[in-house]
Order: C-alpha cells, then structure tokens, then sequence
C-alpha cells in the first residue's frame, strides 16, 4: 500500500489543509492517509491561544468524518516529550511492514526538511513530498530537491502543483477572536465545535 502522513499542529485544522491531502491522494495515488496531529513540536515556537491536545484530535476527527481515505492517528500526542518525524517514521514503518511511506508537507516544511532532527533516516525511509504555497515556490522546491539528492542520493521526492487556498489556522483564530463567521473556513463540524467549547475567542480554553 501507498500511505501518506501529513502532521501538523492543527490548531484549528481548516478547509485547505483537506484540501492539499484529497489532493495529494489523487496525484499520488495514495490508499490511506494518516493525519497526524503534533503534540510538542521542534519546529515551531508555542502558539499563545493554543487549543488543548484533546480538541485538537477531536476537531481533526470531525474535519475527516466520512472521507474515506483520511484516517487520524493520535500517535504524537500520546509520544511523550517533543514529537519528532523520525520517531513517527519509525512507528509508522512497524505498523505498516512493507508499505510506501510518503512524507507530506507544505512549501515551508519541505525547504527544510533535510535540516530536521536526524534527517538522513527521514529521506531513506519516506518519500518526502512538497506543495507550493506562493508563486515561486515550485521553483525553489524543484531547486532544493536536487539539492537533497546530491546529498542524499537515496532520496525519492515529490512535488505536487497543488492550488493554494488562502486559509490559515491563523486567519481562523484571529476571525473568531474578532467574532466573525468562520464557516468558510473551517469544516461545518469544526467550526460547530470551536462554538460549542468557546474556542479562540477570549483566552478561556486549556493550553497545551
């Protein structure tokens, strides 16, 4: 089978992050994705209006409900201290023996990914795969591939021409700060749930 992982922080997962995975099931022909969200992240700095590890699964869980090929996995939030990819790769490779891995990532992530904690066994191990988020990204992706096969000449990677929605997790935190609509945003039974535990709208709710 060809398994693809997407990890982020999720914090609210929104309509372009459904987006770019239905997309990469398509391109790549993937059988399952796994959407991951992170527990402790080495890559980015604690987000102030953070939601708790629990509703961010439970908003992800609601966001796939009915996709077929979308499966979430709270494998980070259980890993205890920071998450780091390698250590998913590998739980990923024993729970799927002889199955493809396709690491899959976002402009910013794939730029940098040769630069992650113990890296050389992320590329051997997953085919790492990347999608534009501005209008040169291609480009600079294409460009930096070579790169990490003239490093890693083991190296398999993907850029998939995605289109970019212009959504962040961002915009939806500061939209419900500000009170407004995020229905078109966000999943109809995310944005229900954001109501329903008063997330991102007046500092109320659990920090990770």
């Amino acid at each position: 089978m060809r398994i693809g992982m997407y990890g982020g922080a999720f914090n609210p997962i929104h309509n372009g992050h459904l987006h770019i995975v239905r997309e990469y099931i398509r391109r790549l022909e993937l059988d399952r994705v796994l959407l991951i969200p992170t527990g402790t992240s080495p890559h980015k700095a604690a987000v102030p209006d953070a939601a708790s590890a629990e509703d961010r699964l439970a908003m992800c869980r609601l966001a796939c409900a009915g996709e077929e090929k979308i499966l979430v996995s709270d494998c980070e939030i259980r890993r205890q201290g920071k998450s780091y990819t390698v250590d998913t790769i590998a739980w990923l490779k024993e729970q799927y023996p002889g199955d493809e891995l396709f690491l899959l990532m976002g402009e910013d992530m794939f730029l940098t990914v040769d630069k992650w904690f113990d890296a050389p066994r992320i590329i051997q191990n997953a085919v790492l795969c990347g999608a534009p988020r501005s209008t040169d990204g291609r480009a600079r992706m294409m460009a930096h591939a070579e790169e990490i096969r003239a490093a890693h000449p083991y190296a398999r990677t993907q850029i998939a021409d995605i289109s970019f929605m212009d959504v962040s997790s961002t915009m939806v935190r500061e939209a419900r700060h500000r009170g407004e609509d995020v229905s078109a945003l966000v999943p109809a039974g995310v944005a229900a749930y954001m109501e329903e535990h008063g997330l991102f709208c007046g500092g109320n709710h659990e920090t990770e």
